[in-house]
C-alpha cells in the first residue's frame, strides 16, 4: 500500500448535492469543496463523481484557468454523501510500483449510522465505464474504509482499536482475524494497531487521519499528548524509532451546540502540496501549517478553510482519495 506522498495519478472528490445532509449549507460546502478543487487541479488530475454533472461542470469552470480545466475529469455518478476517503477504491501495487489493484471494500456508513448503498456503488461504476485503471479487485465481503488506515509505504499499516472493533464492522470477527485479513489484503508486512482515542463529534468511531499520520522519513503526525507515549515504544521494521511532531489541538469548535472534530492531522498530501484544514484559529492554524511543513519540506502547504466542512464530522483528507 503506498504512501500519500508517492507519486499519484490523480484525486477524486465525490461532489455535495442538495439531497445530502449538506442541504442547508450547500452554497457553502460546494464553494469550499470548490477551492479544494482547484488545489488539486493545479498540481494533478482530479475526479469529480457527482449527481448533477452539468452544475458541477459550470461551477468548477468558472473557477479554474484553462489549464486547470484540463485536469478535471466529471462522472455523473448517484450519491448518497461525500466522503470519497472510505467509499472510494483502495490502491495497493507491487513493490516496483508497476502493477496497480483496485480494492473495493464495503462501505456501510461507519457500522449502519446513515445509508451507503448507493455510495458503496461508486467503485463498481467507475471502473466498469473505465474512468479508473489498475486490476479490480472485489472485497466487499469485508467493511473497511480508507480513513481508517494509514500507510509509511514500507509495509506498514496503522490503525485504531476504537474504529476496526466497533459493533457492526466485521463482527463477530477477532482483532487477530481482523489483523490477518488486512496484513493480506492489504498486501502489509504488519499491521500497528492504536489505542489512541477518538475525537469528540467523530461518527467514525476513531479514524486514524484524524489523530496520526504518516509522514517520510519515518516520521509520525499526532495530534494527542495523550498518545506520545503509545507512539514512542514504536518501532520501524528496521527498529529504528519513530520521529515525532506533534500537531496542536484546535480550540473546541461547535455548532449548534454541538461540538465538532476539528483536527489538524485530517490534510491531504497531494503531487507537490499539501492542503490543509483551517479552523480560524490564525495561531494554531499558523503552528499546524509550520509543523506539516517540517514534515513536508519539499511541498507547498495550502491552507483550507474547513469549519463548514467538520458540519458534517469529517475535514479535508476525508472528502479525498489519491489514486497512484
Amino acid at each position: 500500500m503506498p504512501a500519500e506522498w508517492e507519486q499519484q495519478s490523480m484525486v477524486q472528490l465525490t461532489w455535495a448535492h442538495k439531497e445530502t445532509d449538506w442541504q442547508p449549507y450547500l452554497d457553502d460546502i460546494t464553494s469550499t469543496m470548490t477551492e479544494m478543487a482547484v488545489a488539486i487541479a493545479e498540481h494533478e488530475t482530479l475526479l469529480v463523481a457527482t449527481r448533477d454533472a452539468d452544475n458541477t461542470k459550470n461551477v468548477l469552470r468558472k473557477a479554474m484557468t484553462d489549464r486547470q480545466w484540463e485536469r478535471v475529469r466529471i462522472v455523473p455518478c448517484v450519491n448518497d454523501d461525500t466522503w470519497a476517503r472510505d467509499h472510494a477504491f483502495i490502491t495497493v501495487t507491487d513493490r516496483e510500483r508497476k502493477v496497480k489493484k483496485l480494492l473495493d471494500f464495503r462501505f456501510n456508513g461507519w457500522g449502519g449510522k446513515f445509508h451507503a448503498e448507493n455510495d458503496n456503488a461508486i467503485n463498481k461504476s467507475l471502473y466498469e465505464n473505465h474512468v479508473v485503471e489498475g486490476d479490480y479487485e472485489d472485497h466487499n465481503d469485508f467493511v473497511l474504509e480508507g480513513g481508517s488506515v494509514e500507510s509509511d509505504g514500507k509495509g506498514t499499516v496503522f490503525t485504531t482499536t476504537c474504529c476496526l472493533l466497533a459493533p457492526n464492522r466485521n463482527q463477530p470477527m477477532t482483532k487477530q482475524q481482523i489483523d490477518t485479513e488486512l496484513t493480506k489484503r492489504l498486501r502489509a508486512e504488519r499491521i500497528v494497531w492504536l489505542d489512541c482515542k477518538q475525537l469528540e463529534g467523530d461518527d467514525t468511531d476513531g479514524h486514524i487521519d484524524t489523530l496520526v499520520r504518516c509522514a517520510p522519513d519515518d516520521t509520525l503526525l499526532f495530534v494527542s499528548e495523550a498518545d506520545r507515549k503509545e507512539l514512542e515504544g514504536l518501532r520501524t521494521l528496521d527498529g529504528r524509532p519513530y520521529r515525532l511532531l506533534q500537531l496542536p489541538q484546535p480550540k473546541p469548535v461547535f455548532f449548534d451546540d454541538e461540538q465538532l472534530p476539528a483536527t489538524y492531522a485530517n490534510f491531504l498530501v497531494i503531487n507537490g502540496a499539501v492542503l490543509v484544514p483551517t479552523y480560524d484559529q490564525p495561531k494554531l492554524d499558523m503552528e499546524a501549517c509550520e509543523t506539516i511543513a517540517e514534515a513536508f519540506p519539499d511541498r507547498d502547504i495550502i491552507p483550507i478553510d474547513s469549519r463548514i466542512i467538520i458540519r458534517q464530522h469529517g475535514s479535508i483528507h476525508c472528502l479525498t482519495m489519491q489514486y497512484y
